[in-house]
């Protein structure tokens, strides 16, 4: 079992940044890839981010890409999610989550989710 609890949401203008921290408690946190997902209001969860188990390998949604960083400290057993040039279409709920793959990008991939951290860009 894996415990995930998120932190740094809030509001931020437009081109601003925040990075989101996501600590772990539970099992060994470096036997799991670990990945970020949002879910805006009437839509369904996205993929945002995902690290692999040994920091070697990380994936980006299209549109993340060159914006968002994805980083993993496994002595702290947390990832972060750092998010430059926001948009007011990056407003959402943030939601990290645990693999036993290697690495995954997709919900269903993934076994443990944290309860989200909101994030709303004004324009």
């Amino acid at each position: 079992q894996v415990q995930l609890v998120e932190s740094g949401g809030g509001s931020v203008q437009a081109g601003g940044s925040l990075r989101l921290s996501c600590a772990a408690s539970g099992r060994t946190f470096s036997s799991y890839g670990m990945g970020w997902f949002r879910q805006a209001p009437g839509k369904e969860r996205e993929f945002v981010a995902a690290i692999s188990r040994s920091k070697t390998s990380t994936y980006f949604a299209n549109s993340r890409k060159g914006r968002f960083t994805i980083l993993r400290d496994n002595a702290k057993n947390t990832v972060y999610l750092e998010m430059n040039s926001l948009k007011p279409e990056d407003t959402a709920v943030y939601f990290c989550a645990a693999t036993a793959l290697q690495i995954g990008i997709r919900t269903a991939e993934y076994e443990y989710w944290g309860q989200g951290t909101q994030v709303t860009v004004s324009s």
